[in-house]
């Protein structure tokens, strides 16, 4: 089997990788929705890997893998690693997990990630509303990660929050930091107290925090919520779109409390993962595939964290259902170290009329059950995906 095509087009926002074969099979890789430049990127990638066997993934990361970088520059990449697991798995007639390893559970367990509602503000009642909404969803997660202080407009709403600047134009990766004031942390305290009071036991609370907090009130932070058993808290000092790790800093913070502390998303290829990991710098990873370089180098974090017992909480909010499909095979195979991936949901709607494979629903329960097509398992339905194809696109699927 060989390439004999690369295609990248937008199917609403997201960026969508298509390789071609010349035995008439293609396979399928899909980029977060808010990184439409990465189509470029990727038909920059397209001669470097024309004419190759796509069944020797391992083979074409070696050609292309040097081209990315941390998110959100390791996408393209990521994109192609999973089209070509993709089509391995089809050319075999069985699911990716099985050239993965096999499975380790029938059914990952998943959070809500890309299941989110309109905040009415960002106060403790408004938190807990929204926490009683969370809780009621049909998905019945297990788990619930709630945005706040950083990772939230809190910093531009909650008046006298930070000593820092109020970013006035926020966008990806550009976001308000500084040191709080004495408001400011009480306000994020209360906030995490009032969610807690709504969800006590019956389902776990981890936090997505920034990056954007200093080290002493990220350390201040974690001790006061201590009591509250909360599951992690994220990319505190960096993450998303920090374009390093910022070991040392998570290592101080990691064991100046007992609260779990979780980064990663942002972290291309495992080498990266290193210090985090032999310093036990962190408690639990959160790669996304999409962005660490695809599925195979994400379980080779899950392997190396596990031995440095580190748990592991995959990252995937924006990844569109094949990128769901994607973190689906790749956790089934996981070691034990695996909590649960960050779920991503079609947006828009009609992401769910143009592809099929996916179970109905797609979560009970707060889990996904592994299904056993070919591949990945999801394939758009061609005749009404082009609909949504641009003009400049349409050859898309020819």
């Amino acid at each position: 089997m060989k390439i004999i095509d690369v295609k990248c087009a937008l199917f609403g926002r997201h960026p969508v990788v298509r390789l071609v074969t010349d035995e008439g099979l293609s396979g399928y890789g899909q980029i977060e929705f808010w990184k439409p430049y990465a189509r470029e990127h990727v038909l920059l990638l397209r001669d470097m890997i024309l004419g190759m066997d796509p069944t020797n993934v391992e083979r074409v990361m070696l050609r292309i893998r040097h081209r990315g970088a941390f998110k959100p520059w390791g996408s393209a990449i990521s994109a192609i690693e999973m089209a070509c697991w993709d089509l391995a798995g089809k050319a075999a007639g069985i699911p990716v997990y099985k050239l993965l390893g096999g499975k380790v559970r029938d059914r990952v367990r998943v959070y809500n990630g890309g299941v989110r509602f309109p905040m009415a503000g960002w106060g403790p009642e408004d938190y807990a509303a929204d926490c009683r909404k969370m809780m009621a969803s049909p998905e019945g997660f297990t788990i619930i990660k709630q945005p706040i202080a950083f990772h939230s407009p809190m910093a531009r709403q909650v008046p006298d929050f930070h000593y820092g600047e109020v970013t006035t134009k926020p966008m990806p990766g550009l976001r308000d930091t500084g040191y709080l004031t004495e408001k400011g942390f009480n306000h994020v305290v209360a906030c995490v107290e009032a969610m807690k009071e709504v969800t006590g036991d019956k389902v776990g609370l981890a936090l997505d925090c920034g990056p954007g907090w200093t080290l002493p009130d990220a350390k201040k932070f974690a001790k006061a919520v201590e009591p509250l058993n909360l599951m992690w808290i994220e990319d505190i000092l960096t993450g998303d779109q920090s374009p390093y790790v910022g070991a040392p800093a998570y290592r101080d913070l990691t064991t100046s409390t007992s609260t779990p502390i979780h980064t990663g998303e942002q972290i291309y290829l495992r080498q990266n993962f290193r210090e985090l990991i032999e310093t036990r710098a962190v408690n639990i990873l959160g790669p996304d595939p999409c962005d660490v370089g695809g599925i195979a180098e994400l379980k080779r974090v899950a392997e190396y964290a596990e031995i440095h017992g580190l748990l592991f909480a995959p990252h995937g909010t924006a990844n569109g259902l094949l990128g769901l499909a994607a973190l689906v095979q790749v956790s089934a195979t996981l070691p034990q170290n695996y909590i649960a991936f960050e779920i991503p949901m079609g947006e828009p709607d009609w992401w769910y009329e143009i592809v099929e494979g996916l179970p109905n629903p797609i979560v009970r329960d707060g889990f996904v059950d592994v299904w056993d097509r070919p591949g990945m398992g999801v394939d758009f339905i061609v005749d009404k995906a082009v609909v949504y194809l641009a003009d400049e696109d349409r050859n898309f699927f020819e």
